[in-house]
């Protein structure tokens, strides 16, 4: 079985959590998110660029009435060298994880995490208190690969919930949110064997998802339970304009 490359893991990005839409304008993909976050908003390049071409895809992304925000790999340095020149803050570094499924996939009791679909209402108060509201939820909406959201309980109270989605063999995994209240119990294991146990029934192979490196919990977490910092990149964000 081949590892996934991570250019195949970034297509699995945009397909299980994929923008309101896509546009290609010469080397760019840009991404109208309607305010489901950075990840379906920003814009990567797909070939050689020029400076100009940076002021065409800035152009593009304010005309969507989006602030330019580019996305870089680490095959995108020489566009992220010129966008520090131009003033481009880096904004959240992430990691992308990666494990075989069968590696995660466990007997879990009953009622530790389950799949849903559509979410519990329950689910949907957890999320918007980790500040997933509508326009992300819109995000899992339009996924058009098989998906399921999960509930997970400490006892007989639901406590987190995620959502996943297959795009062919890799299974990928997307806001995860615990209730602080109810962190340290196992909640957040839970809710990843059972996407783990989820996919497996849909035939997927691997098992990967995407996590700030600032959120020292939960990498912390997926290392333990296996996963593989396979891929990184960052956000460069044009500033603000001084008043």
């Amino acid at each position: 079985m081949n590892t996934p490359s991570p250019a195949r893991l970034f297509d699995v990005l945009d397909a299980t959590w994929p923008a309101a839409r896509v546009i290609q304008l010469g080397p760019w993909k840009l991404r109208q998110g309607n305010g489901g976050g950075q990840r379906v908003s920003a814009t990567t390049v797909e070939g050689h660029f020029t400076e100009a071409d940076i002021s065409s895809a800035e152009d593009a992304m304010r005309d969507m009435n989006q602030r330019p925000l580019f996305m870089l790999r680490d095959t995108d340095m020489s566009l992220d060298h010129l966008l520090d020149a131009r003033g481009y803050e880096v904004v959240d570094p992430v990691s992308v994880y990666l494990s075989p499924i069968e590696n995660l996939t466990a007997k879990l009791p009953l009622t530790a995490a389950m799949p849903s679909w559509p979410p519990l209402a329950i689910q949907l108060e957890i999320w918007g208190a980790g500040g997933i509201g509508p326009a992300r939820l819109a995000v899992m909406d339009r996924c058009d690969r098989p998906k399921t959201s999960i509930v997970g309980r400490t006892g007989d109270v639901p406590a987190g919930t995620a959502f996943a989605a297959l795009d062919g063999d890799i299974a990928m995994v997307h806001a995860i949110e615990v209730h602080p209240e109810m962190r340290r119990h196992g909640v957040g294991r839970h809710l990843i064997q059972a996407s783990a146990n989820w996919a497996f029934e849909q035939s997927g192979a691997w098992l990967s998802l995407a996590v700030t490196r600032a959120n020292g919990p939960a990498n912390d977490l997926y290392r333990a339970l296996g996963l593989e910092d396979v891929a990184r990149y960052h956000y460069r964000r044009m500033p603000e304009p001084r008043s």
